[in-house]
């Protein structure tokens, strides 16, 4: 039989010790009554029988059981069933067969079926034999059931350390379970933090409660709100110069719950060494123990904002010093195609010039445009008044038909006869005339365009649809950007800046509308302006 690990002799040890110990107990309770009630017929057998028990405790706890065979914890029990056997000898009428109980649950316990199958067969062997030979027993029904009921409690012992045995192993393999899957968690959560702390972006994770848990080195970088001075450091909004409260901050919104995507803020005064940060707040999806809080995420972009702002700084003066010397040309272009001594090959180079500096001088007032608007539309100045945005449809579509006839397009106007709404008319123009030169402009030959006007309780929408070629998926998302043009518009031989759609939504934003675009390959395209009817209220 194989020994036990360390632990189960340990635990072995502590329950022969305490099996003795009551066994011992009982056994001094028993040997005082029969020896009070005089039950005792023979003393030296009886307080040898005593003696023996008493041994026992004393070598239950002497015994180096650790150390022993197995086998060799057998000998107590033994010792102690013909000690009892010896005890029940010599007082007869005592009842002291039920000490075998002690010795019989221990064997089951330990020991077994073989154990519970030994002691049965001793006891009974012992219980027969008195009841025979010993002067003052008798065979009655205490022989067979006393050894029954030894049976039944050695074996009771023995089902009970089988199911605690099973329980105890199931807990260890639990047990282990759960240190491997600590480890891994560990494990896991270590090579997270590595991987948080080795990119340059901040991520940190807000709880429901909205304290900040799982923040990695380049957040508190990127985050921290005080200088080398340890004063507060102001957060700006996107233009640099707009301060935000503290309540406002993006990481207060966040705390609050709120969602944002790619919120740009400036930390420090302008003048001084400050950086832009673009923020996302988003939320973790729910788990089974309730709201899982968000993550925020902060990205350094001051050198791409510093060059964006460059870019747009070089852009509007080149611009602006371009357009003075194209409206002079344009304008002598003019007056020398006023001039009746014109010649026809003369006239007809000049107005390929003209053409090509108007053309030029367009790309340029677009540009401008561009320059004036940020990504969120503001720098736009509106003058807002009440407006019929038919009559604005209907003179952008007289505008465009000579244009269109050349290119064999049909444009019609449907809709509202009068749609009032408080907007800024040149600024409306300027969208509607963008979008249906962009009609014009790709849309083959012998194609239509429809512009409708539509109005509700609170809105206006002008629809422009064409039954051109339409827009595939990877470029709608794009259709928006500044300067984007599609492949199919780049190896054609139409021009265009690719600022025409991005400046229409600006200024469509800037009067608290959107502007959003429905199109398929091969399905033409609907571009849906929709505006409030009193633009004040969006601003």
């Amino acid at each position: 039989m194989a020994l036990p690990v360390p632990s189960e002799r340990l635990g072995l040890r502590r329950s022969i010790v305490a099996n003795q110990m009551l066994l011992t107990a009982a056994t001094l309770i028993g040997v005082t009554v029969s020896v009070l009630t005089r039950q005792v017929i023979d003393g030296a057998v009886f307080f040898a029988g005593a003696a023996v028990i008493f041994a026992g405790v004393v070598a239950a706890m002497l015994a180096p059981w650790e150390r022993l065979p197995r086998w060799m914890m057998g000998a107590l029990p033994i010792a102690d069933v013909l000690a009892i056997a010896l005890l029940r000898e010599a007082a007869p009428l005592a009842g002291l067969g039920l000490l075998w109980a002690f010795p019989a649950i221990w064997v089951g316990m330990v020991f077994g079926v073989r154990g519970v199958v030994s002691i049965s067969v001793v006891v009974t062997a012992v219980m027969i034999h008195q009841a025979l030979v010993v002067d003052g027993q008798r065979f009655t029904s205490a022989t067979l059931v006393l050894p029954f009921v030894i049976a039944a409690l050695s074996s009771m012992s023995h089902f009970t350390a089988r199911r605690a045995q099973a329980q105890r192993e199931l807990l260890e393999k639990q047990s282990a379970e759960l240190r491997r899957a600590v480890d891994r968690a560990r494990r896991q959560e270590d090579l997270v933090t590595e991987v948080l702390d080795a990119v340059d972006f901040g991520v940190t994770r807000v709880t429901p409660s909205g304290d900040f848990t799982v923040t990695n080195a380049a957040h508190a970088l990127l985050l921290n709100t005080t200088d080398a001075f340890g004063r507060e450091v102001a957060v700006f909004s996107a233009d640099g110069s707009t301060i935000i409260a503290p309540e406002a901050s993006p990481l207060a919104r966040a705390r609050a719950g709120e969602v944002f995507e790619g919120e740009l803020v400036w930390y420090g005064s302008p003048g001084e060494d400050r950086r832009a940060l673009s923020i996302t707040s988003r939320r973790l999806p729910a788990s089974d123990i309730g709201e899982a809080g968000g993550v925020v995420v902060s990205r350094d972009v001051t050198v791409e904002e510093q060059a964006r702002r460059a870019r747009e700084d070089l852009v509007a003066s080149v611009s602006h010093e371009l357009r003075t010397p194209l409206t002079s040309i344009i304008g002598y272009l003019d007056l020398a195609l006023d001039d009746p001594s014109i010649t026809g090959p003369v006239r007809d180079r000049l107005t390929v010039a003209e053409r090509n500096a108007s053309r030029l001088l367009e790309l340029v007032a677009d540009i401008l445009a561009m320059s004036t608007t940020s990504r969120e539309g503001v720098g736009v100045d509106l003058d807002l008044r009440a407006t019929d945005l038919s009559a604005v449809v209907r003179a952008a579509a007289e505008s465009i038909a000579p244009r269109a006839e050349d290119h064999g397009i049909r444009v019609s106007v449907v809709g509202e006869a009068e749609a009032l709404a408080v907007v800024d008319a040149r600024r409306v123009r300027q969208v509607v005339d963008n979008l249906l030169s962009n009609a014009v402009k790709y849309i083959p030959r012998g194609g239509a365009v429809e512009v409708a006007v539509v109005c509700d309780v609170r809105s206006v929408a002008i629809v422009v649809s064409d039954d051109g070629p339409g827009i595939g998926p990877g470029e709608q998302a794009r259709l928006f950007e500044r300067f984007f043009r599609g492949d199919a518009v780049r190896n054609s031989s139409t021009h265009g800046s690719g600022l025409g759609l991005a400046i229409s939504r600006d200024l469509v934003r800037a009067h608290g509308g959107e502007i959003t675009v429905r199109t398929a390959p091969g399905e033409g395209a609907v571009f849906t302006v929709r505006l409030p009817r009193d633009s004040r209220e969006g601003l």
